[in-house]
């Protein structure tokens, strides 16, 4: 490209600047703003991986028909074609309740007000010392529990499958979640943000159910199940034995006491979710300090 292309090209974007009103930029915010809660939305039901894999998908078709791939480029817009018109039809029962959480929420949600990181911190770090105490004297007293540890996947289907209590993690209310003649004792208790979400929610099964050791119960099936879909931490504890069990990424490890399942809680969320995202801000700070020595 010649320097009178790039002059070109620079007046042309100044000349489309100057065009640009208040309206405009009203315009162009809003549709910036629907555009992230459509984004936000998404990310509470399984669509929202399927439009990862859309947008990777339309990333291909560009790249195909920029090198000129015509057979690949035309089976890829075919499959965008069908792609799209899948999305709608499958995801129909979740898009329905994504509008209808928009009607739901509160102000401070819609706009997307939330927590700093050092409260989310503060809060798991007493969620998982609650989470310890309550699964050792649940094992103690042989009374079966499943906790669910939402991280990045969320997990909004099986959430709308259960009962929203929205309470602060303590020995005592785990207790009495699963205490077994509650009504809310059958079922799984979702965690997300250090807080007890929901509960008595139920979990998909096992993708290869007749793979899984005929030994292990409902609970345990339904803990592999649930880590196989999503990325999130499930914790058993055995009715039959009082073992404590985590499954995590389809493979479920056992005999965890109060200590060693600490060290892992501990590390699985405190240390890689909280620590990685400190260690993000200092080197960009970091990099802010070295490039403002260099000027």
């Amino acid at each position: 490209m010649s320097f009178q292309n790039i002059r070109d090209l620079i007046d042309s974007i100044f000349s489309v600047i100057k065009t640009i009103g208040i309206i405009d930029i009203l315009d162009m915010a809003l549709l910036s703003y629907i555009i992230y809660l459509a984004l936000k939305l998404m990310r509470e039901t399984r669509a929202g991986q399927l439009i990862k894999g859309i947008v990777l998908l339309a990333g291909g078709y560009i790249i195909c028909k920029s090198l000129q791939l015509r057979v690949t480029t035309y089976i890829i817009s075919k499959a965008l074609d069908i792609g799209l018109i899948a999305v709608l039809i499958i995801f129909q029962p979740e898009l329905r309740r994504a509008l209808e959480k928009v009607g739901r929420a509160r102000m401070s949600q819609f706009f997307g007000f939330g927590e700093t990181q050092s409260d989310l911190e503060t809060k798991w770090a007493r969620a998982i010392q609650a989470i310890c105490d309550s699964c050792v004297e649940l094992s103690a007293t042989f009374t079966g529990a499943l906790i669910v540890i939402e991280r990045r996947t969320r997990l909004g289907e099986q959430i709308e499958t259960g009962t929203i209590i929205n309470a602060t993690p303590s020995k005592e209310i785990f207790g009495n979640i699963f205490y077994p003649k509650t009504p809310l004792h059958d079922g799984a208790v979702i965690m997300r943000d250090g807080n007890i979400l929901a509960a008595a929610c139920f979990l998909p099964k096992p993708q290869k159910e007749e793979l899984v050791n005929k030994k292990l119960g409902s609970r345990h099936r339904a803990a592999i199940g649930m880590s196989e879909n999503s990325d999130a931490i499930v914790i058993v504890v055995s009715e039959e034995t009082g073992q404590i069990s985590i499954a995590v990424d389809g493979v479920l490890t056992r005999d965890y006491t109060h200590e060693k399942l600490k060290k892992f809680l501990v590390e699985e969320i405190l240390a890689k979710q909280f620590d990685s995202s400190k260690n993000n801000k200092k080197s960009t700070s970091s990099k802010r300090k070295r490039r403002n020595k260099n000027l």
